[in-house]
Order: C-alpha cells, then sequence, then structure tokens
C-alpha cells in the first residue's frame, strides 16, 4: 500500500514557474513507476509525466520543453518542475504510483495560471 501526496500547487501567472512535489509513504518506492496527471473541469484525467524506476521520462507533448519530471528515492519524493506556464495548464495536477497491476493515487493540488 503506498499513500501520497502533493505539495506545491497555487496561482501563477502566465509566463511563471511551480514545482509540484509528491511524497509517498510505504515501501519499495524506488520501484515504482511515478506519474503527473491533471484534469481541467469538464476534461478527461490525462497524463502529463511519467518517470520509471530506471529514470526513464515520458511527456505528454503539449508539456514536452516546459516541464520536467524528477524523483528522489532517497526522500520517497517525485517532483515536477514547471515553467512557461500557459492558461491551457490550469487543472488539478494528480501524482500516481504504479507496479505490476496496482496503481495509487493522490488527493491532487490544484494549478492556476492566470494574471
Amino acid at each position: 500500500q503506498v499513500q501520497l501526496v502533493e505539495f506545491g500547487g497555487g496561482l501563477v501567472q502566465p509566463g511563471g514557474s511551480l514545482r509540484l512535489s509528491c511524497v509517498a509513504s510505504g515501501r519499495d518506492f524506488r520501484f515504482y513507476t511515478m506519474g503527473w496527471y491533471r484534469q481541467a473541469p469538464g476534461r478527461q484525467r490525462e497524463l502529463v509525466a511519467t518517470i520509471t524506476s530506471r529514470d526513464s521520462t515520458n511527456y505528454v507533448d503539449s508539456v514536452e520543453g516546459r516541464f520536467t519530471i524528477s524523483r528522489d528515492n532517497a526522500k520517497n519524493t517525485v517532483s515536477l518542475q514547471m515553467n512557461s506556464l500557459k492558461p491551457e495548464d490550469t487543472a488539478v495536477y494528480y501524482c500516481k504510483a504504479s507496479r505490476w497491476f496496482a496503481d495509487y493515487w493522490g488527493q491532487g493540488t490544484q494549478v492556476t495560471v492566470s494574471s
């Protein structure tokens, strides 16, 4: 069992930056594939970025070059550095841990990009 808690959301102006963090409880964090997802009002939840246990990363095209996912296994933490934010990045951002056939989700953190 894994519990996830996200931090770092907030209100930022277009072009600004935010850093989201997700702290995991439980064992074997280093073996999990970690991901960030987001859900905007009226839209389906979508993948933003993932990082595997071997630090292989993947990004949705709309954030490629602007967002960076990273992990610190010593701290059981996965982070998402978001730069050059756009209004269309506004959403609730969720952290997910996956291993074998089990998925665990955090409660989400709101990111609002607005002037």
